[in-house]
């Protein structure tokens, strides 16, 4: 699939067609997203992926925060990814100290740009997704059983799309957005 058009096309799904992706595609999906950059290329992006309906049930009433929206996804859901990153990597370039005064909102950065690569490479294979931001970090963490060196940083709900493929929603223009310096 052309990037340009992927990226254009790429819609946040809600509603999933009554079946679970394979484990074997989303491994390719994982796969594909080992490619995202990260800071000193620490690779610090980890995804737990659950298809289990009792513990996606669980993610749904202990780890949104009771957001509606997200509950009424998340019931529908046949499968979920958490995106977490490993702690204390991305900002350092030796030893203990950030290298910028960003500090450890690096490691935001990294797993945003993680989580964007992982809807794409989804977005190629065919499989739907929505990033969850209204989430309980402590309380997933918990349910999923993920290392204590690491932090959740998005649930992303994946699937087969069920309907039609939403439009795009407008688009502020160019002009509004950039800005040259200089001559």
């Amino acid at each position: 699939m052309d990037a340009i058009k992927m990226i254009e096309e790429r819609r946040s799904v809600r509603k999933f067609k009554n079946e679970k992706v394979d484990r074997e595609t989303m491994k390719e999906i994982v796969s594909i997203s080992r490619w995202a950059p990260s800071w000193g290329n620490f690779q610090v992006a980890r995804y737990t992926l659950v298809d289990n309906q009792e513990t996606i049930k669980r993610l749904a009433t202990d780890g949104v925060d009771g957001f509606v929206y997200n509950i009424n996804t998340l019931k529908e859901a046949k499968g979920v990814a958490v995106l977490s990153f490993v702690k204390g990597k991305s900002g350092k370039l030796e030893g203990d100290d950030y290298a910028t005064s960003k500090a450890n909102v690096w490691e935001v950065f990294d797993a945003g740009i993680a989580c964007q690569t992982f809807c794409l490479a989804a977005h190629a294979k065919g499989v739907g997704t929505c990033v969850m931001g209204v989430i309980n970090d402590v309380s997933i963490a918990e349910i999923v059983d993920l290392p204590e060196e690491e932090t959740v940083a998005a649930l992303i709900v994946y699937g087969y799309e069920d309907g039609d493929h939403a439009k795009p929603t407008p688009r502020k223009d160019v002009n509004e957005i950039l800005r040259f310096v200089g001559e």
